[in-house]
C-alpha cells in the first residue's frame, strides 16, 4: 500500500485538527503570566557573608542591600512629625468624619498647642501629656501640637495600664474623652496624685457628671483651641529628629508592661517603610482611602495614620481601636467590626490594614455568599481562580469574577467590593492555609505584615505579588522545639525584613545550620524605625549602642530570605 493511502483525510479530520490546534494556542496564549518574575521571589533578603557563633547572619531587604542606606523619611523634607503634614498640599481629604486640608490641620494644631501653653501651663521640654483619647481628629491635633512644642506624649495600648503609668510616670496633663472623665477622677482620687494633674476634656461635660477632685484643673478642649486661636503664635524652635516625641506603653507577654521611646526619626522612618508595602506601580495617592484596625496608641497604628496624612489620603479606623470602648464594642469582631468604619463620612476604602480575624471573617463571608448564589458554577470558578494563583497571577477582572465572586463581594463589602485594591494583615500570626482562600475571595494582593510594639513601621512584610504557597513540611532543624515545629509548619511567611530594618537570630544550632538546616532562633531587630524601650536603660552602654532590640519572639528564615515568626515559643 502506498504512503499516500495513509495520508488520505476527510473534512472531519481537518476540522478536528484545526480545533485541536486552536485549543492548544488558546491555552498557551491565554494562560495567565506571573505578575512578578520567579527569580525576584527566590532571593528576597540580602544576607551578610559572615555570622557569629550561635547567631544567624544579618538579613536585610534585598532592595536595600547590605551596603545600602536605610530610608529615614519619605522624602528629604520630612525631618520631624509636623513635616509629614505637607503645607503645600491644600486638597481636602476626610479624616474620620472631618473634611480638612493640610493648612487647616496645621493651623488647628498650632492653635491647640498655643492654648495648652497659655491655659494649661505646659512647659516645652519639661512637661509631658497622657493621651487617653480614642482614635480621631483630636488625637492627631494633640499629637502634632505637643510634638511641635517639644512636649512628649504618653499613649497606652490598653486601659489596664493606666494605674501603673499614673503611679510610675505621672503626667503634667491628661487629655481624655468626656465619657471617661468620672472613672479617671476616681482613679486620681484613689491614687492621691491629684496635685500632679490637669485634665483637658474632649466632648460635652456637665458638672453633674463628675465629682470635683481637689487641685484637679478641668478645662474643655474647645476652650483651649479657641483661646489659642486668639493668641499671637510664638516662633517655635524646630525639634531635632533625634528628640523623643512620645512614649508608647504596651503590655508584655509576661503580664507586665514596658514603654518604647519614639523619636521624630522613628516615625518618619516608619512612614517610609509603610509606604513601601505597596509596589511603586500601585503607590498610594490622594485618591486612596485607608481604613485601619490598628489603634493610634500603638507605634504601628500611628505610622499608618501618618502615612495617610503624608499621602493626602482619606483615613478612618474601626470601633475596636478605641481605647475607651462604647457599650457593646467588645462583642464586635471580624466583619462586624470592619463595618463600623462606615459610620464615618469617608469615601469607599481602597486600602485595608486589618488583623487576621478581620481577614478570616471577610473571606469566609464572601466565599459563603458566592457558594449560595452560584452553587452550580462555584467549583469551576474556584478551580480556575486557584490555577491562576498557582501561576502567580491574580485579578478581579476575570470571567469567573463577573459570574460568581463580584456579586458576593458587593453583598458583603458594599462599595468597597469595587474599590479595595490591597489588604495588609498584621497584629497576630496568620495561618498559611488562610492565604489562598483570601486571595480567591478578594482577588487583590494580601500582604502579610509582622509588626511589633517596638517599631513604628513593619518589621517584615511579604511581597505584594508573591502568591507562592508551600505544602506543610516537618521542621528541618532537629533542635527545634515541638512548639517551633508546629508554628513554623503552619504559619504563613511574613516575607523579608522591611526596607529599613535588619534582623538576626540568636541561639541558633550551629551544627544544624552548617548541615543545611534553616536557622531558627530568638529574633533581634534594629533600624531607624525601631524605638528604644524604657527597659533598655538596664543595658550596658555598649549593648545599647549596638542598637539590637530583643522582640521576645522566635523566627525561622527560609533559603529565599523570607521569615516565619512564632509567638508560641518565647525567646
Amino acid at each position: 500500500m502506498a504512503l499516500s493511502d495513509y495520508l488520505v483525510t476527510d473534512d472531519l479530520t481537518i476540522i478536528l485538527a484545526l480545533v485541536a490546534a486552536g485549543l492548544f494556542l488558546l491555552h498557551n496564549l491565554y494562560k495567565p503570566q506571573a505578575l512578578v518574575h520567579p527569580i525576584l521571589l527566590g532571593r528576597q533578603s540580602d544576607v551578610a557573608r559572615v555570622r557569629n557563633p550561635s547567631e544567624s547572619a544579618v538579613y536585610r531587604n534585598y532592595g536595600t542591600g547590605m551596603l545600602g542606606r536605610f530610608p529615614l523619611r519619605p522624602t528629604k523634607d520630612q525631618q520631624v512629625l509636623l513635616d509629614l503634614v505637607k503645607p503645600d498640599a491644600d486638597a481636602p481629604r476626610t479624616l474620620w468624619s472631618t473634611k480638612i486640608t493640610n493648612p487647616q490641620l496645621r493651623e488647628r494644631a498650632a492653635n491647640f498647642g498655643a492654648g495648652l501653653v497659655r491655659v494649661a501651663g505646659l512647659v516645652p521640654q519639661e512637661s509631658n501629656v497622657l493621651l487617653l483619647l480614642n482614635d480621631g481628629i483630636e488625637f492627631i491635633i494633640s499629637d502634632l501640637a505637643l510634638a511641635s512644642h517639644s512636649v512628649p506624649s504618653f499613649t497606652l495600648s490598653s486601659l489596664s495600664l493606666l494605674s501603673s503609668v499614673l503611679e510610675s510616670h505621672p503626667p503634667s496633663l491628661i487629655i481624655t474623652e468626656a465619657e471617661f472623665l468620672p472613672h479617671l477622677l476616681e482613679l486620681i482620687y484613689d491614687s492621691n496624685e491629684s496635685e500632679h494633674h490637669s485634665i483637658v476634656v474632649v466632648g460635652d461635660v456637665s458638672a453633674s457628671q463628675y465629682r470635683q477632685v481637689q487641685n484637679v484643673k478641668i478645662v474643655h478642649w474647645d476652650d483651649i483651641e479657641r483661646q489659642g486661636a486668639s493668641l499671637d503664635k510664638p516662633i517655635l524652635s524646630t525639634p531635632e529628629p533625634s528628640d523623643v516625641f512620645t512614649v508608647a506603653f504596651y503590655e508584655t507577654p509576661s503580664g507586665g508592661y514596658d514603654g518604647v521611646q519614639l523619636t521624630h526619626e522613628n516615625i518618619t522612618a516608619g512612614v517610609a517603610a509603610t509606604r513601601a508595602l505597596v509596589p511603586p506601580s500601585s503607590a498610594l495617592s490622594p485618591l486612596d482611602t485607608i481604613v485601619s484596625t490598628h489603634s493610634l496608641s500603638t507605634p504601628y497604628g500611628r505610622a499608618i495614620a501618618y502615612t495617610a496624612l503624608f499621602e493626602g489620603t482619606g483615613f478612618a479606623t474601626v470601633d475596636s481601636t478605641k481605647l475607651i470602648k462604647p457599650e457593646g464594642a467588645a462583642s464586635l469582631t471580624g466583619l462586624k467590626d470592619l463595618r463600623t468604619s462606615g459610620s464615618y463620612h469617608i469615601s469607599s476604602p481602597t486600602i485595608l490594614f486589618v488583623h487576621p480575624h478581620h481577614l478570616s471573617s471577610l473571606t469566609d463571608t464572601v466565599l459563603e455568599e458566592a457558594r449560595k448564589s452560584s452553587w452550580l458554577l462555584y467549583n469551576f470558578a474556584w478551580r480556575h481562580k486557584l490555577a491562576g494563583i498557582l501561576e502567580g497571577y491574580i485579578t478581579k477582572q476575570s470571567l469567573w469574577d463577573r459570574l460568581v465572586f463580584d456579586g458576593a463581594r458587593v453583598k458583603v463589602m458594599g462599595k468597597g467590593a469595587g474599590t479595595v485594591r490591597a489588604v495588609m494583615v498584621s497584629g497576630a500570626p496568620l495561618e498559611a492555609q488562610a492565604l489562598t482562600p483570601s486571595r480567591i475571595a478578594l482577588s487583590v494582593p494580601v500582604i502579610n505584615v509582622h509588626s511589633h510594639p517596638l517599631a513604628a513601621g513593619p518589621i517584615f512584610a511579604s511581597h505584594a505579588l508573591d502568591l507562592q504557597t508551600f505544602p506543610p513540611a516537618a521542621s528541618s532543624s532537629p533542635s527545634a522545639s515541638a512548639a517551633d515545629a508546629y508554628a513554623f509548619t503552619y504559619l504563613a511567611p511574613v516575607g523579608p525584613p522591611s526596607v529599613n530594618v535588619e534582623v538576626k537570630l540568636t541561639g541558633v544550632d550551629d551544627a544544624a545550620v552548617e548541615g543545611g538546616a534553616d536557622p531558627v532562633g530568638a529574633l533581634h531587630v534594629r533600624g531607624p524605625s525601631v524605638g528604644r524601650p524604657l527597659s533598655a536603660e538596664e543595658e550596658t552602654a555598649e549593648e545599647d549602642q549596638r542598637g539590637w532590640r530583643i522582640t521576645g519572639e522566635r523566627a525561622k528564615v527560609a533559603p529565599n530570605g523570607t521569615f516565619k515568626v512564632s509567638v508560641a515559643g518565647k525567646a
